[in-house]
């Protein structure tokens, strides 16, 4: 009897460990089949995750960010141990204790699997396996997926300690809302660092891994809720948070920037302008998207923001005062249905998604809602209703007119509803008034139609301190300043006269500015002054300052266009300029920024400069990866510099024209300013600069620098047209350039521009040319630097006629019966004739012809 129950239990003993043994031989097969060609877990000990780039101004100031993925590494040891608990508790609370895999896990798992029939299945996956399926595996269901996940999760428990693994899953968990890793997301949800965060909000990131993509706090806040309060219950349970303090926490609601209870992270930061979306564009080429991107690049941007507000307001004004003066009403072009705008909080939602530009300060999204006999009432985001309504009086929109469906314009506006109707979105904008800046009324603004460009740099160090490409970012994101190819026109003159100057031209040579026919392969070509007339014989001086296009021409021909072309090529206006010689009056299109740069060599004495939006870009592990400025200081290294003694700095610049033809370049410019169509310029510091105007007013430019500062503007249509025939650079881009510079002086000061030796002063007659005595005074009288061993045969001077040698009258040598002057007899009985002044009427913007 004994022995038959010894049989009976033995066969079952053999078939259990026979059982055993191919079970575990079948599993062990299926592991091993499974282990082969793994990823390597090992390179997650070298892990570099995506993260934000950010910009920030010269001061420090976050301005900017860009990610790929929203993510903000942050090592373990700086994460709250609140916030590792409530993780923690959600998703593998035995995860200090488990290898890689929770058995009892999986068991508990399998068990309500099956008790439910399926219709309860939840995961086991521990902390460790979800690093695994982030990191290396793809996220399919799947057995064979699971059986890997937990080979490589036993692996790394043996490669990495359970912080360096808690640390990799918080920084790449994706928590929603485009954000990954716990500081991203306590960001993004409550605009809070991790160390801010309470319990209940720590615990709600918890609650997201479950479903990210489903758990909104506004559109599922009750389940998020739910969770959450699972999640503290938990963290209670695990002995992490006392039970007062659960129950507490599970009682307050559900609060976050989505449900507005917190201003959002990106409303502290300025609106992203031309200057931060330039930067993403040079440094995404240098540097490629995917480092740019996801990198973590700490950037440090030349941006100065005061400036750069008063550019942007400058070209702003420029811009909507020409477009308001055309008295055409164009609007948003958008519209929300009458049937959303019974309810304020339906307009206001529907108000909310319209695409209308948000980033012009003062100017606030409306829609109308009501159209009276003379008014219309409006709706304003961000402003709370009136009991009275706001409205816009009939008054404010007498200056426009409308097109009508055949494009043809109507008559001028009398009342409101003669330009808007109901659920027409509108811009509107606040007038107060100047004395103490009470509320007036409110007032329609629109995009304007023409557009244009701005920008500032130091001369000497390239650093771009402002760029404003176009009326609105968020308007239009096209770069005006960088990316729009146009016609300089007459500010590129200064450089067909820098070329003539480094050849043996002096400011006092004449040049013949008469009529010109040149036969072309597209016809005969007659260029013109912008006045239309000629002048005769005139100082290199004086063509410069009145903008004298045929004399230009003349210039170029005599020197030569491919003289030319390597000038501007080698200031970098042009890559390649072809040897045309309307090319001379700036045909061929650039860029301002281009401009911009080229001007700033001639500021500062001839040196190459390169602009630069930024001064240095670090790595995620602080270490500089790019810096702008390459000086080098020779007496840093001295333990005590004498006394009076700055600092020795090798700026190790490349020359790019001689320093005395910058100054007699810059004393030229100085002359367009003061008596040419740069005269609208007023500042309280020596100013040199060009304007430009194209054929027929299609582009209109000021290009102007003090000692330490060039700026530039354009103005014209994106799609090139006429401005009109009262466009001009002195009158649209002057003002401009005034009013920027008006806040950069106050700050960075201006002084004379530096003299450089080699050279001697001579008084010159600005309107002949001809030498006068060391005590000339008056109005035509200019000192002049002449380069030393040029000096000009005053009796018989250089003449430039370009197309021959015809002879030529000067004109101090003309009769007094001459069309082109006066005679006079001077204080020392000499014979002299002086040409007619040029007056404002003769005055030349410049131009193609």
């Amino acid at each position: 009897m004994l022995r038959s129950i010894l049989s009976f239990f033995g066969a079952i003993f053999s078939w259990f460990v026979t059982a055993s043994f191919f079970i575990a031989l079948t599993v062990g097969a299926i592991f091993w089949i499974y282990s082969r060609d793994l990823p390597s877990h090992e390179t997650l000990a070298q892990y570099t995750p995506k993260t934000i780039s950010r910009i920030y101004s010269g001061e420090g100031m976050l301005i900017d960010e860009f990610a790929e993925e929203r993510r903000l590494y942050v090592p373990v040891e700086e994460i709250p141990d609140l916030v590792k608990h409530a993780f923690i508790s959600a998703e593998d609370k035995n995860f200090y204790n488990h290898p890689g895999y929770d058995v009892r896990g999986i068991i508990s798992a399998a068990y309500q699997a099956v008790a439910s029939r399926g219709s309860s299945v939840r995961g086991a996956s521990t902390i460790t396996q979800q690093v695994m399926k982030n990191f290396l595996l793809s996220s399919d269901r799947s057995v064979e997926r699971k059986v890997k996940e937990l080979i490589l999760a036993s692996r790394l428990e043996r490669t990495l300690s359970k912080d360096q693994i808690l640390e990799l899953y918080l920084n790449e968990i994706f928590l929603g809302q485009n954000s990954f890793g716990v500081a991203a997301a306590a960001q993004t949800y409550f605009n809070k660092s991790l160390s801010e965060l309470a319990p209940h909000e720590a615990a709600m990131l918890a609650a997201m891994p479950q479903a990210p993509g489903r758990y909104h706090p506004v559109t599922a806040k009750d389940r998020v809720t739910e969770r959450r309060n699972y999640v503290l219950r938990e963290m209670w349970q695990n002995g992490y948070i006392e039970e007062a303090t659960y129950q507490a926490e599970a009682r307050l609601p559900l609060k976050s920037v989505q449900n507005g209870d917190y201003p959002a992270f990106r409303q502290q930061l300025p609106p992203r302008d031309y200057f931060t979306d330039e930067i993403r564009r040079q440094l995404s080429a240098q540097f490629g998207n995917e480092e740019f991107f996801g990198g973590g690049l700490t950037i440090r941007a030349t941006v100065a923001p005061d400036l750069q507000a008063a550019a942007a307001d400058a070209l702003r004004q420029a811009l909507e005062d020409y477009d308001r003066g055309t008295g055409v009403w164009r609007g948003t072009g958008e519209t929300i249905p009458a049937e959303q705008l019974t309810d304020e909080a339906t307009w206001r939602g529907a108000l909310w998604q319209v695409q209308v530009p948000r980033d012009v300060p003062g100017w606030h999204p409306a829609v109308v809602l009501e159209v009276g006999a003379s008014d219309a009432r409006i709706g304003i985001e961000g402003i709370e209703e009136d009991p009275d309504g706001h409205w816009i009086p009939a008054e404010d929109v007498q200056w426009a007119r409308k097109r009508g469906p055949d494009n043809r314009l109507g008559p001028r506006a009398q009342v409101a509803g003669d330009l808007v109707a109901v659920g027409d979105v509108v811009l509107v904008r606040a007038m107060t008034r100047d004395s103490d800046g009470s509320f007036i009324r409110w007032t329609l603004r629109q995009v304007p139609e023409i557009q244009g460009g701005f920008m500032a740099m130091d001369v000497n160090t390239g650093r771009v301190m402002a760029m404003q490409g176009g009326f609105s970012y968020q308007s239009s994101v096209f770069n005006r300043a960088t990316q729009a190819q146009r016609q300089p026109g007459s500010s590129f003159k200064p450089f067909v006269y820098a070329a003539a100057l480094d050849n043996n031209y002096t400011p006092a040579t004449i040049v013949v500015d008469e009529p010109i026919t040149l036969n072309t392969p597209f016809g005969l070509w007659e260029p013109k002054n912008s006045t239309g007339q000629t002048y005769g014989p005139t100082p290199l001086r004086t063509g410069i300052e009145m903008s004298r296009n045929l004399m230009t021409i003349r210039i170029a021909q005599d020197i030569g266009m491919e003289r030319v072309a390597e000038y501007a090529e080698s200031f970098g206006v042009y890559d390649e300029l072809k040897p045309f010689l309307a090319n001379a009056l700036g045909a061929q299109e650039t860029t301002l920024f281009k401009m911009v740069a080229a001007y700033a060599m001639f500021a500062n004495g001839g040196e190459r400069v390169e602009p630069t939006l930024v001064d240095r870009v670090q790595d995620r592990r602080g270490r500089t990866i790019y810096r702008h400025d390459q000086r080098v200081c020779e007496t840093c290294g001295q333990q005590a510099l004498p006394v009076g003694q700055g600092p020795v700095i090798d700026t190790n610049r490349e020359r790019v024209m001689d320093a005395v033809t910058a100054y007699q370049l810059t004393s030229m410019l100085e002359g367009a300013v003061e008596r040419g169509s740069g005269s609208g310029v007023d500042l309280p510091v020596p100013i040199a600069g060009k304007t430009g105007t194209t054929n027929d007013a299609k582009d209109v430019w000021f290009i102007g620098y003090s000692s330490n500062i060039v700026a530039g503007c354009y103005l014209g249509y994106d799609q090139p047209r006429t401005l009109g025939s009262n466009a001009y650079g002195g009158t649209l881009c002057v003002p401009v350039f005034n009013a920027f510079m008006r806040k950069a002086v106050a700050e960075f000061g201006g002084t004379d521009f530096a003299v450089p030796p080699g050279g001697y002063w001579v008084k010159i007659d600005r309107t002949t040319g001809q030498r006068l005595p060391d005590s000339a005074t008056g109005p035509n009288v200019v000192a002049e630097y002449f380069r030393n061993g040029t000096d000009p045969d005053w009796g018989s001077p250089l003449i430039v006629s370009g197309f021959g040698d015809d002879n030529v009258v000067l004109p101090w040598q003309a009769g007094a019966g001459s069309a082109t002057g006066t005679a006079i007899t001077t204080s020392t009985g000499e014979r002299k004739v002086i040409p007619s002044r040029t007056d404002f009427g003769t005055m030349s913007s410049g131009g193609l012809y």
